[in-house]
């Protein structure tokens, strides 16, 4: 895999988890803590804080634009993003507005991440059949793409009214408002981004992070033959991790919060039980578990940077057992602690 040049990013992906009935907390207490967490991951040098658009009882995070909004004023530096937007079964002129909204707050902080979603809730809440489902994306990744491009459009489409020399305000403070196509491991979603020249995140919660690296060449590969500079690719991955200053203390104070966690979602889903050798083989240094002590999650990062051309690395750390205190602890070592590491070496 080609080397990185650009320099890696770094930064924080949730969710707002809440669940105060297994012992989370209550929508505005997470909400307050959110905006710890951002002010914090500014503070130690994150580069990026991305909020996930749920629409479920157990995460608080169904307008992520308006949190980080509120976050704004009192950041100076860290990127502020959608991770992800629900494309699919949103508006694609209100989702510009929001973020170009927000980016004018930040003096020009603010991205969006696009998907389809890992869940499927917005779509009745939204009226939207998810018989449509491949078509509702394309066509609003089309139209917020026309939107971003130019101040006022003319768009028809199949499943939204037409629009006809319609202006969309505010204009984004950034010329191009980033737009990145967030999958969770489609060919289709990684040649679209590659077509679009537009840069891709994967979601890499499983398996081995080196097993994406096809899905990486295919994205360049389409990239290439569309006409777009390899060059000016971006190219991000999200997975889960949690830092603490030693590895024992990590990982074993990990294990019950991800087990808790994949077993609920892995009920809706149909999922095996998740078991201790399921973690161990996601902690081991090919998986995708960044657990441990600042140094190990740092060599880890670097080995995924390098294996699939990353430049850019998000942690998700939040689950709602997981004490704030820890939390915010993972956010300080990881911006003090690890990202130094992994600068240093990928500048070797």
């Amino acid at each position: 895999m080609q080397k990185n040049s650009k320099g890696i990013e770094l930064g924080i992906t949730t969710f707002l988890h809440t669940r105060p009935e297994a012992g989370g907390v209550l929508p505005a207490e997470r909400l307050r803590q959110a905006i710890e967490e951002i002010q914090l991951a500014d503070q130690v040098g994150l580069d990026v804080y991305g909020i996930g658009e749920h629409h479920r009882n157990d995460y608080t995070s169904s307008s992520p634009a308006v949190i980080l909004a509120a976050a704004a004023s009192t950041t100076k530096h860290i990127r502020l993003s959608s991770a992800v937007t629900v494309l699919s079964s949103a508006d694609p002129v209100r989702v510009y507005q929001d973020f170009a909204t927000l980016d004018n707050l930040t003096n020009g902080r603010a991205e969006i991440m696009a998907g389809r979603g890992s869940f499927v809730e917005s779509f009745p809440l939204f009226g939207y059949n998810l018989n449509n489902y491949e078509e509702l994306y394309e066509e609003k990744l089309d139209l917020l793409l026309k939107i971003r491009s130019a101040e006022k459009i003319t768009w028809t489409g199949n499943l939204r009214a037409p629009l006809k020399n319609m202006g969309v305000y505010p204009r984004a403070q950034q010329p191009a408002l980033p737009v990145w196509i967030a999958t969770g491991g489609s060919p289709e979603s990684a040649i679209r981004a590659g077509q679009l020249g537009l840069p891709v995140i994967f979601s890499i919660i499983g398996g081995m992070p080196e097993r994406f690296a096809p899905l990486v060449q295919l994205y360049r590969q389409a990239a290439e033959q569309a006409g777009h500079n390899l060059n000016d690719l971006q190219i991000a991955c999200h997975s889960h991790g949690f830092i603490a200053n030693s590895f024992e203390t990590a990982t074993e104070k990990y294990f019950p919060i991800m087990e808790d966690q994949m077993n609920q979602i892995g009920k809706e889903r149909g999922w095996p039980a998740y078991s201790r050798s399921t973690y161990e083989d996601a902690l081991s240094p090919r998986g995708a578990l960044y657990v441990g002590d600042p140094e190990y999650v740092a060599e880890k990062i670097v080995r995924a940077v390098q294996q699939l051309g990353l430049t850019r690395f998000l942690l998700y750390v939040d689950f709602s057992t997981l004490p704030h205190s820890d939390l915010l602890k993972t956010i300080e070592l990881f911006g003090t602690k690890v990202a130094p590491i992994v600068r240093k070496e990928l500048a070797k």
